[in-house]
């Protein structure tokens, strides 16, 4: 009985983040929805793009910048160099004369010292960041702009798709993943705030800036930091930007263990938002969207040692165990790059197997104390 408890709460828990809380969403915007008043407004609007070593990358994304449909009067653009060794300053440097600053750090300190020093001196009213090799569409600062129209809210994110030239698993597998987190955002807009942003095509209102510590990810506190403020975060699918995946699953899975360390961290700074008494529909919104997901190693594991000791007395959990085997079959084929009519399939569960790992060694190194404020470029 114990067993059949755990390998079938296990399973629930896994589950859970991805079929029941958005069904539980869906019923919720439904019955309470919240719809964001958008309008075609200008406020003065500065972009900041901090870039590190992004020189294959930077001079595309600063043309699509200077491309906006924005009154030039009323956009500033600054990239924000945190030491950059390899040209892209000087890259940045030619593009001065056409309205774009250049803002050099001294030595490198990370994404969230970068911002802090850069949203100090800009002069706009509402911030975007850009990442240095986002390149935004024609009408995304104008779609980001709009939605702060409705003075309840205070970020934006925008939509973020992944290029990729082939069926990698950290191509096809994060441009699937990212495909559903944008399904989730636009049901937790309905319902109020967006738990978790895509970073590379956000806006705040700078009043709501506050310092970011250095080992903290600025795109995921920052929100939840505007959410605590009485603000909505709210997801603008209109707001298009595009990156070009990963090509190595290795740089792909150091991105991920970084992004859920510093995501973990920053759960654990904002754990006052955890309080249901407090913050109840918050706290329901992040354990589900977040807490759990970052901890569904543990499920996995208790569900597959409860199932095999299931599986000595009971031919239907044997049957269950030949089944559970095979999704593990599946993303493996799918990380060792296996053809076939359920490509699609294996490799969307190798994105997931290997993301789960991820969020093994990011907890390993939380429990550790460790810090990654610094990032490299992603590998295209």
């Amino acid at each position: 009985m114990v067993f059949e408890i755990v390998f079938w709460g296990s399973i629930f828990l896994i589950v859970y983040p991805y079929a029941v809380y958005p069904l539980l969403l869906l019923l919720w915007a439904g019955a309470f929805g919240r719809p964001v008043r958008r309008a075609d407004v200008e406020p003065t609007v500065t972009v900041l793009i901090p870039a590190y070593n992004e020189a294959g990358a930077i001079g595309a994304t600063l043309e699509a910048m200077l491309a906006q449909d924005y009154p030039p009067e009323m956009l500033e653009i600054v990239v924000v160099s945190d030491a950059s060794d390899d040209g892209t300053d000087e890259i940045v440097a030619g593009f001065v004369g056409r309205g774009v600053a250049l803002l050099r750090q001294a030595q490198r300190g990370g994404k969230a010292l970068a911002l802090n020093a850069a949203v100090a001196r800009a002069r706009g009213e509402i911030v975007v960041f850009a990442d240095a090799n986002s390149r935004f569409a024609p009408t995304a600062v104008r779609s980001l702009a709009c939605n702060f129209a409705d003075p309840s809210v205070g970020y934006v994110t925008g939509s973020l798709t992944l290029e990729s030239h082939d069926r990698t698993v950290s191509g096809a597998g994060g441009s699937a993943y990212k495909g559903y987190e944008e399904t989730l955002r636009l049901a937790e807009t309905k319902v109020g705030s967006v738990i978790g942003v895509n970073g590379g095509c956000d806006a705040i209102r700078r009043e709501l800036y506050s310092d970011i510590p250095r080992e903290l990810i600025t795109d995921f506190v920052l929100p939840l930091r505007v959410i605590a403020g009485g603000h909505r975060v709210v997801f603008d699918p209109e707001a298009r930007a595009t990156e070009t995946a990963n090509a190595e699953l290795r740089s792909e899975f150091a991105m991920r263990v970084r992004v859920a360390l510093r995501a973990l961290q920053g759960i654990v700074h904002m754990k006052s938002l955890l309080n249901p008494l407090r913050f109840p529909a918050v706290s329901f919104c992040l354990v589900s969207h977040k807490v759990l997901r970052y901890l569904a190693y543990l499920w996995l594991i208790s569900a597959l040692l409860a199932n095999v000791v299931l599986a000595v007395s009971s031919p239907l959990y044997r049957l269950l165990l030949v089944l559970h085997l095979g999704a593990y079959v599946l993303a493996l084929s799918g990380l060792r790059g296996g053809g076939g009519p359920g490509r699609r399939w294996s490799v969307v569960a190798a994105y997931v197997l290997m993301s789960y790992a991820a969020f093994a060694v990011a907890s390993w190194r939380l429990l550790k104390g460790q810090n990654m404020a610094t990032w490299k470029p992603r590998a295209g």
